[in-house]
């Protein structure tokens, strides 16, 4: 494998540190609206979703929450149908790629420019940093987007909010690379709406040498952030969500989106008894920090301990570096999506970037990079080894097919809900 570049933060990093500090209920209402619930919606400007489709966008408790046992095909609104077969890409097209910071390696965007060089295209990369952020700017239309690289507990608010154009599956065939699972993902039946771009899961991450046994062989490793003897060398990741499922999956629950007063009661004791106990740091740099030596181990994603072997000082083994999550893949589990938004001037161009990154060289590439895996069928667990993009002691991040079968999806909470799991957030990060 060619060297990586490191890059200086990652989409997921920058996405909890920004979205810790937008209150819950305006996260959840301007997704849907970027108004107050209830009032008129304002015409969209050019580029952004209709004025009709806005009018219509049902309030928050009417649109259908997707998940594996609840898979939602979303309707396809009127005006906005998928575009013809057989046009030509636009010529000498500014395609306006919105994604988070360092979640696409630049060089395939240049090798995108040099591939469609006869269309005379340049790709134009802009950058948010939280999916109410992005969504808002969609929204107003004040930067005609054509690409964007989202998550699928916000397709709703894209669908009904007219944000999003269906796809026209005649200019994708590489669709066919990629797994079963995400050509009819649960959270767009049909694929109708988006590409699959990345996935991962959520575990533990470790340095070998600094913490004295083997976190996996514990009969429940997750009890490692209830262990004294490790306080003030671990951290938690600075993020309800995942903080809560963790600490239901420790408790025995399966319901990583429970919203049972009794099972949250349960968790919000157990990670104040957490806070008592092993006083963990709330933290987004377990990338580096582990990798450097300044923390012994974290909850983590499975990329960003992928990415972590390239911030080891100098004399480290990448050898010392671990990860685990369930290896039955009961785990949190998820993915990231690219779509053709409404509001951007260059849809075939569009159609032709995405085919683009689903292409087996460039997600390899673009997998070298960012650290987190495209699923690939060319991609066996032994292949990522072999080839050098996980090293053999982080197999334990590479993430299976079937995983999606069984893992469990972060998904979009109710509005209460979410509210209580808010404040659990608070009362836990107050004290720590």
């Amino acid at each position: 494998m060619a060297d990586r570049p490191r890059p200086p933060i990652s989409r997921r990093r920058l996405l909890q540190a920004s979205a810790l500090a937008v209150p819950s209920a305006w996260v959840l209402s301007s997704c849907a609206r970027a108004q107050p619930l209830g009032s008129p919606a304002p015409a969209a400007s050019a580029g952004g979703g209709s004025a009709s489709a806005a009018a219509s966008l049902p309030p928050l408790t009417e649109i259908p929450i997707a998940s594996p046992q609840n898979p939602v095909k979303w309707p396809i609104n009127p005006g906005n149908e998928p575009i013809a077969s057989g046009l030509e890409p636009e010529m000498n097209a500014t395609l306006r790629v919105y994604n988070y910071p360092d979640y696409v390696y630049k060089r395939v965007l240049k090798d995108f420019q040099e591939e469609y060089a006869d269309y005379n295209v340049k790709v134009e990369l802009s950058t948010f940093n939280d999916l109410p952020e992005a969504l808002t700017k969609i929204r107003s239309g004040s930067v005609p987007f054509d690409v964007g690289f989202l998550t699928y507990n916000y397709m709703g608010k894209l669908v009904y909010g007219d944000l999003i154009r269906p796809l026209n599956h005649d200019y994708l065939p590489n669709i066919n690379d990629v797994w079963e699972e995400f050509q009819n993902p649960f959270y767009d039946q049909g694929w109708q709406y988006t590409v699959p771009y990345t996935i991962y899961t959520t575990g533990i991450g470790w340095r070998h040498d600094l913490i004295p046994e083997d976190i996996s062989a514990r009969p429940n490793p997750f009890d490692v952030f209830w262990d004294a003897k490790y306080a003030g060398a671990i951290a938690v990741l600075d993020d309800d969500r995942e903080v809560i499922a963790m600490t239901i999956l420790r408790n025995g629950g399966t319901d990583v989106n429970s919203g049972d007063p009794s099972v949250l009661g349960q968790t919000r004791d157990s990670m104040l008894e957490m806070l008592a106990v092993s006083k963990p740091r709330v933290t987004i740099t377990g990338y580096t920090d582990i990798p450097e030596g300044t923390m012994s181990l974290s909850q983590c994603w499975s990329g960003d301990m992928i990415t972590g072997q390239y911030y080891l000082p100098e004399g480290v083994d990448v050898s010392l570096l671990r990860y685990w999550s369930p290896p039955t893949g009961q785990a949190v589990i998820g993915n990231d999506f690219l779509c053709v938004l409404k509001g951007g001037e260059n849809p075939v161009m569009a159609h032709h970037f995405l085919n683009y990154m689903l292409k087996n060289d460039v997600s390899m590439k673009n997998f070298g990079f960012v650290g987190y895996q495209p699923p690939l069928r060319s991609l066996t667990p032994e292949s990522m080894v072999t080839d050098g993009y996980i090293p053999a002691n982080l197999a334990a991040a590479i993430v299976k097919p079937e995983w999606f079968q069984v893992g469990y999806p972060l998904l979009e909470l109710p509005v209460a809900v979410e509210a209580e799991y808010q404040a659990i957030w608070q009362q836990f990060k107050s004290g720590a």
